[in-house]
């Protein structure tokens, strides 16, 4: 399998487990305020699922710039999901990431991406799956971190684990 296939595949699953646990705790989890990168962990799936929308509409052509106007059109709205809402708006989004990627014939193929804050540069369909997983990555993490602030355990959702369950 191509590998930024299989990290886009990853960050489909590391997300579902994550809020998986977070179905577990009480509902006030996700609003508990905390010292973070974003106050809340809601606000932080929120960022996550609006990046991701943002990241496939560049890459079905759309400019960066428009792409981010549009997706931050979902964050007020998203903000304020509950664990199940952040569940449904993932997996719709992964199905739709899923069929932008089986109608790719060259996955390593090259666009022009324009940047707003770091400018222009040729960047290829793999390097922007590769991004949307790291990304997602850095910000579990960040949950997690919050977990254990507001006295909550986290769950495993490691690379390395995911081979074992996918």
């Amino acid at each position: 399998m191509n590998h930024a296939k299989n990290m886009y595949k990853y960050h489909v699953w590391a997300n579902k487990v994550l809020l998986e646990r977070i179905k577990e705790l009480p509902s006030n989890v996700l609003y508990e305020e905390v010292s973070s990168s974003y106050s809340t962990i809601a606000l932080t799936f929120s960022h996550m699922y609006v990046v991701d929308v943002m990241w496939l509409k560049v890459l079905k052509g759309m400019d960066m710039q428009e792409a981010l106007a549009t997706s931050m059109a979902l964050q007020e709205k998203s903000n304020l999901y509950s664990a199940d809402e952040f569940v449904k708006s993932y997996e719709e989004l992964a199905s739709q990431y899923e069929d932008w990627i089986n109608n790719q014939n060259d996955i390593g193929q090259k666009i022009h991406l324009n940047n707003p804050w770091t400018g222009a540069r040729e960047t290829a369909y793999s390097e922007i799956l590769f991004h949307v997983a790291n990304h997602g990555t850095y910000h579990r993490g960040n949950i997690t971190t919050m977990l254990r602030q507001q006295g909550h355990a986290s769950t495993m959702n490691d690379f390395a684990l995911y081979w074992y369950q996918s």
